[in-house]
């Protein structure tokens, strides 16, 4: 059968995998998602509504664009340090500001404490910035971010411009034809996801609220696109997301990147997939702020 990852993809996936232990220890999982941060550059850090966040492109603050940004990990794994440079290329391509959160991680603390983290931030860098607000996360911090989108359309407020989802997960279900045509051997399995899952809600969470996908009405929310990778457990949830949203009226865009696995963002410069994603999320969100216009308290 024709292998459905490009050679590349397939060669960086099978060392991936080498190094990646299955589900059962966090710290093993963590020890191993952090293997590969390297002298991380000098940034600025501070407190935002308790939380600690990173800011890239000078943080919120006049009228610029701004980005409240969470990164994946299965809500267990992963840090500020392995987004790094994700949210750097961000920042200097869209030319936004990014505030990345260090959101709490389970299963130390389960849902909903890491969607409560993004939400604070959110309310703090909309109350600093005088241009628009944007979301944006990949994978765990992808159904972060749509968390957060669908809590302030409930409240009405703070005003979210856009919403940009890398691989989300939304759907604690898992029972998608993706979640069992790539269950395995594509780097990100769908036991691993299934564990993540349990780590994050505990034995007494509730799946379906912490289940963006699974929201009854998806109405009034931001415009949206999903950057997805063809051969991920997660994509046909992502897939079936962008489909609701349409249908509720919102606009949404997908672009599905064929030959890739689940996390391929994280290969800028192996993958030519990745610096192509990065490159058309980041004209897809200055093409919307642009839309905003500097000050999005103007009629």
């Amino acid at each position: 059968m024709t292998d459905p990852l490009t050679p590349a993809a397939r060669a960086l996936c099978e060392a991936m995998s080498a190094g990646f232990p299955g589900p059962g220890s966090p710290e093993a999982l963590r020890a191993a998602a952090r293997a590969g941060v390297r002298d991380v550059p000098p940034s600025r850090e501070t407190t935002a509504n308790g939380v600690r966040v990173r800011l890239y492109g000078g943080g919120p603050g006049g009228a610029g664009p701004v980005v409240v940004f969470a990164h994946g990990g299965g809500w267990v794994l992963c840090d500020l340090d392995t987004h790094d440079g994700l949210c750097r290329r961000l920042a200097d391509r869209a030319g936004v500001s990014v505030v990345s959160v260090d959101y709490r991680r389970a299963p130390e603390h389960r849902f909903p404490a890491a969607e409560d983290d993004v939400y604070a931030v959110l309310e703090w860098a909309a109350g600093r910035s005088e241009g628009p607000v944007f979301l944006a996360g990949d994978s765990s911090g992808g159904n972060l971010v749509a968390g957060a989108a669908l809590r302030a359309r409930d409240a009405g407020s703070p005003p979210v411009a856009g919403q940009l989802l890398f691989y989300p997960a939304l759907d604690h279900r898992m029972g998608s034809v993706s979640a069992e045509a790539y269950a395995e051997g594509f780097f990100h399995t769908t036991a691993h996801m299934r564990w993540y899952w349990e780590q994050y809600l505990g034995p007494d969470g509730d799946p379906v609220r912490a289940s963006p996908g699974l929201a009854p009405d998806l109405a009034g929310l931001p415009p949206t696109l999903v950057v997805l990778a063809d051969c991920d457990p997660l994509r046909d949830e992502g897939l079936a997301y962008a489909r609701r949203l349409s249908s509720a009226g919102v606009r949404a865009e997908v672009r599905l990147h064929t030959g890739v696995f689940h996390g391929f963002l994280g290969a800028r410069g192996l993958l030519p997939e990745a610096d192509a994603a990065l490159t058309g999320a980041a004209a897809w969100l200055a093409a919307l702020h642009g839309e905003k216009g500097p000050d999005r308290t103007a009629p």
